[in-house]
């Protein structure tokens, strides 16, 4: 018999098999323009750069290939496009000037200063960070917003993918200072599982795009930061740097003691000017491998032990008029599983994205129904559909997928085709 296995990421406990749709917009209203993005010096593929359509919320980010695809309205296509990497000028290219297909935009570093009176305005980097906690309220998301999102989850055993899950979600975000959690329900999706690869350990990795948005730690700061933990880690200023043309303080983080069960180390980035939280990357100290163990499981059969090898995380934000709005999260999780009396471990990681592609303030107080509504304990039939559709997603922005993960999509079906094809062969009793 199977045992199950049960993982919990950054936040809360659950799991999310997404159902897939699919609906396919029968007429194209949209224009589609696809490359990839790279340093200008080194020629190097940037990851999560952001494209966005100038004076909208349309947006989409490249993959770890440096590549995109931006699925524009035809109202904007006299819209210019702007590209935006932390640590890099902005670029603004008027769509005109793109091919529908094979550009290459390149970008380059950005050369920071910032005067005596910046980096003084301080005493310490701790209290620049207690700062951005207190303002949060003032410099992000103040008002309930309506997003569409694009999700990607892949879980892999060892190299191989196993497990690749994609959605367009749609995401009622409440006030940062609101009591009340943040919404989602699913639009579209689609998934492909080979459960052979998950064979003696059947393995449910906690994801879904509940995982991603608890990132948004301006929202969720229990998750990492709160008045009581703040004082368990040590801060420090480290070189500055540049987002959309603006000067941003760094502060790196680590923690004092092992006083705490969940800490971190790593980077903050904020607005010099505002004081806004612009992106966070960090990792979960696993460093004594004694208290780690089993540190982020649920529930497991007794004769298993997990030892997370790695967990890290990142999240964005992006500035429209003055405010600041999550735009963009992701999560690396990496365990190995030892079952007594088996002589080989079992290592399998899980990888999670959301990118925000659209928004808009929510004025007309629009709502995510009970029925839509996605619970974060939900499990939902995993449905193998959408893939063999070219068409699937329509107009919905999306990630590009990696060339990695086309070929597994391509693997996974055909392991379950010829799984299904031995199945009615041993139902009909044909040899």
């Amino acid at each position: 018999m199977k045992t199950t296995l049960f993982f919990r990421s950054l936040a809360n406990t659950f799991l999310l098999l997404l159902l897939a749709s699919l609906t396919v917009n029968g007429q194209e209203n949209f224009s589609e323009f696809s490359g990839k993005v790279v340093d200008g010096k080194s020629n190097n593929e940037l990851e999560a750069v952001s494209l966005n359509i100038n004076e909208t919320n349309i947006s989409t980010i490249t993959n770890s290939e440096g590549e995109f695809v931006l699925k524009v309205p035809n109202a904007y296509l006299d819209s210019k496009v702007i590209i935006s990497f932390l640590g890099y000028n902005t670029r603004v290219i008027p769509l005109s000037e793109l091919s529908k297909t094979g550009n290459t935009i390149e970008i380059f570093k950005a050369v920071t200063e910032l005067s005596e009176v910046n980096i003084s305005a301080f005493k310490t980097a701790e209290s620049l960070i207690r700062k951005v906690f207190e303002k949060r309220d003032k410099t992000h998301q103040n008002e309930s917003v309506y997003m569409t999102a694009f999700y990607r989850e892949t879980i892999k055993r060892r190299n191989r993918n196993v497990s690749l899950t994609e959605a367009v979600v749609n995401i009622l975000k409440y006030p940062n200072r609101s009591s009340v959690a943040d919404a989602i329900a699913l639009n579209k999706a689609r998934k492909s599982t080979d459960y052979k690869r998950l064979d003696t350990v059947s393995v449910k990795l906690q994801g879904g795009p509940f995982s991603t948005i608890y990132l948004d730690i301006m929202k969720y700061p229990e998750y990492i930061f709160t008045d009581a933990t703040i004082n368990s880690y040590n801060f420090s200023f480290d070189t500055p740097s540049n987002i959309n043309n603006r000067n941003v303080y760094v502060v790196n983080f680590s923690p004092k003691n092992n006083a705490l069960n969940y800490s971190y180390n790593g980077k903050l980035f904020i607005d010099v000017e505002s004081l806004a939280l612009v992106s966070a990357d960090y990792t979960l100290d696993l460093s004594n491998k004694s208290r780690s163990k089993n540190l982020l499981v649920k529930k497991k059969p007794s004769n298993v032990i997990v030892y997370p090898l790695e967990a890290n995380y990142k999240v964005n934000y992006k500035e429209k008029e003055g405010k600041w709005y999550y735009s963009y999260s992701n999560l690396f999780l990496k365990f190995k599983v030892n079952k007594k009396r088996e002589l080989f471990n079992k290592v399998y990681s899980l990888s999670s994205e959301m990118a925000v592609t659209d928004w808009e303030i929510n004025t007309t107080d629009r709502k995510i129904k009970g029925k839509n509504r996605l619970r974060p304990s939900v499990i939902i039939t995993d449905a193998i559909s959408g893939f063999s559709d070219p068409d699937f997603w329509g107009e919905y922005n999306l990630i590009e997928p990696d060339k990695s993960i086309e070929s597994a999509i391509e693997k996974i079906k055909k392991s379950i085709e010829k799984q299904k094809a031995n199945e009615e062969r041993a139902m009909s009793g044909t040899p």
